[in-house]
């Protein structure tokens, strides 16, 4: 029975890993559509690094854009003034955001639920200062900051095709990461702390250790997708990195389904669809957005993931149900 579940769930991998590298075909080139679809391979990344943090862990923060932006201007900074390569630069930022987090997370592993969001909006907010008011301007400050498109070691991904098949292969590289730090020793401790933490340190869990390593991963994923969003325009501001980047990222993991491997990519294809398509009403825009979100997320508090279980939930039990009652006569 768990040998045909692990091949059906493999052949759903295969199937959807078939469909994203045909969604270029399906839009017929078309430089916008491919462009959103690049923007949705950077946002999957981001969404699932805030999901290894909170849905596994149950930590909770309101300040990821600054790992965004760390991953942005870092991997920038290092390409323009050490003549370090784009792909290598991009990896080194999502380190250093890595260990910058790791850092943060020391002290912050003590708080709990609305301290630990008002420090991640303080480290937020600290971040941005620095990003519009940077020591002799390197940043750009509110001038914004150049960089040139990402190449790989000489292949220029010039247009956004070739993007969008590079931001398709960072997101299986990542979700596969991130699927081998949950099923193993290190997330089945995630997991331990987010259900009581009082529990898990009872049964000899380091919840400090582990706390500090799930927040090293999140920042790495959600640098990786800012440095990808800058190989990607070629160009930063600090506007960017303001309170509602990290809502964003927040509502794109909720809205999927938090703790799951389908929820932020299911979020971030939603979410980024549902603003482009609201473009059309301008003003009217983030009124809608706001409205939408609020009747979904009240009527499907686990996101789409968790409504799509309690169907199949409520199917078998019903099933299970007829089949007795049909034994019982």
């Amino acid at each position: 029975m768990n040998n045909l579940i692990k091949s059906k769930k493999l052949l759903g991998c295969l199937i959807a890993i078939v469909i994203a590298f045909l969604v270029p075909t399906f839009l017929g080139g078309a430089s916008y559509l491919c462009l959103i679809a690049c923007f949705v391979t950077i946002y999957v990344i981001g969404a699932s690094g805030l999901d290894v943090l909170f849905g596994y862990s149950g930590q909770i923060s309101m300040g990821h854009a600054a790992f965004y932006a760390i991953g942005g201007y870092g991997a920038g900074l290092l390409n323009k003034y050490l003549g370090i390569p784009m792909i290598l630069a991009m990896i080194l930022a999502a380190a250093i955001a890595a260990l910058i987090g790791a850092l943060l997370a020391f002290p912050a592993s003590k708080l709990k639920f609305h301290f630990l969001s008002l420090a991640t909006i303080a480290f937020g907010e600290i971040v941005y200062q620095i990003v519009c008011h940077s020591p002799n301007r390197i940043t750009g400050d509110f001038n914004g900051f150049f960089s040139s498109k990402l190449d790989i070691f000489g292949l220029k991904l010039d247009t956004n095709v070739k993007f969008y098949y590079f931001g398709v292969i960072c997101v299986i590289l990542f979700l596969v990461i991130k699927q081998m730090i949950v099923k193993s020793g290190t997330g089945r401790a995630f997991v331990a702390i987010r259900e009581n933490t009082q529990a898990a340190e009872g049964m000899g869990v380091n919840v400090r250790k582990y706390k500090i390593i799930a927040f090293a991963v999140s920042a790495f994923f959600v640098a990786f997708a800012g440095a990808m969003y800058l190989g990607l325009v070629g160009y930063l501001h600090p506007d960017m990195y303001l309170q509602k980047q990290s809502v964003l990222f927040v509502t794109m993991m909720l809205f999927g389904g938090s703790a799951s491997l389908a929820g932020p990519i299911i979020g971030a294809v939603s979410i980024e669809v549902l603003l482009e398509g609201l473009r059309t009403f301008e003003e009217y825009q983030m009124l809608m957005y706001g409205v939408l979100l609020l009747i979904v997320i009240i009527a499907m508090p686990g996101g789409i993931v968790g409504a799509g279980r309690d169907i199949k939930s409520r199917f078998l039990r019903r099933k299970a149900l007829k089949q007795a009652g049909k034994e019982g006569q």
